[in-house]
Order: structure tokens, then C-alpha cells, then sequence
């Protein structure tokens, strides 16, 4: 694991937001390919979002399951939990991909996701997904 990927997770699990931030290029570029309306640019909006996360989920905790260095690009998978302050659970997992120059964060790929609180099997998902249940015969 990356030194700047180490101390993020460091400064997440402190609740220190100043130490976290500081790890972000000040135009730091932000995407969330499923989500895209979600992009945003700047350090200033990564504090102003981490501060509204930590103030929300007051014991918020982060962990990296596994994670991969290529090139200037680091690959993360992550785990974030807690309970929001209206007494809701939070639990994302998924994986980041940043991009790290000169020691700090410039882009990030995010594909974090909520977990799912219903159970929803496989063969409903591929139906909501495709309009058809699995091993359903095909009109050929």
C-alpha cells in the first residue's frame, strides 16, 4: 500500500480532516463513473464533503482490504462504516483509484456503493437488469 494511501486511512480513522485533505492536490479531480453527476473539483470541495461525512457518521471507520500501486495510479478497495447521527447504518465498500504525484492525491475514480439492505437474490437482480429471469427460454 502506497505511504499516501496508508496515511489517508490514517487521517480517516482520526476523524482528522485536515491531515486527510492535506493529502489532495488543491484542484484535485473527482469522478464517479456510476454516479456522474457526482464530480466535483478541489480540495476545497473534498474538505467541505469530508466534513459533512465525519460530522454525520460520528464514528465513521475506514479500512483497505487490499491495495495496488501501478505507475502514479493507486487501486484501493475500501470498506467505510459507522451509524449516521439519526441512528441509520452506513456501510460503502469498493474501490478508488487514484492518481499520486508528488505525494499527493490529484484524481480519484471512486466506485464506492452502498451496501444493499434488502436481500435481493441474483435472479431478481439480472431480471430488474435484463427484463428476463435467468435460465427464463429465449424467442429465438
Amino acid at each position: 500500500m502506497s505511504e499516501v494511501i496508508q496515511r489517508l486511512l490514517a487521517a480517516m480513522n482520526d476523524h482528522d480532516l485536515e491531515s486527510a485533505a492535506g493529502l489532495f492536490h488543491e484542484s484535485y479531480k473527482s469522478v464517479q463513473p456510476a454516479h456522474p453527476a457526482r464530480a466535483f473539483v478541489g480540495r476545497e470541495q473534498m474538505h467541505a464533503n469530508w466534513a459533512a461525512m465525519f460530522a454525520g457518521i460520528p464514528d465513521f471507520h475506514a479500512d483497505v482490504l487490499r491495495s495496488v500501486d501501478h505507475g502514479d495510479a493507486t487501486w484501493s478497495e475500501w470498506t467505510w462504516a459507522g451509524t449516521r447521527t439519526d441512528g441509520q447504518p452506513f456501510d460503502m465498500r469498493g474501490v478508488t483509484i487514484f492518481e499520486i504525484r508528488d505525494g499527493l492525491i490529484t484524481a480519484g475514480r471512486l466506485f464506492m456503493e452502498e451496501v444493499e439492505r434488502e436481500n435481493v437474490g441474483i435472479a431478481e437482480t439480472v431480471q430488474t437488469l435484463s427484463g428476463r429471469l435467468p435460465g427464463q427460454p429465449t424467442n429465438r
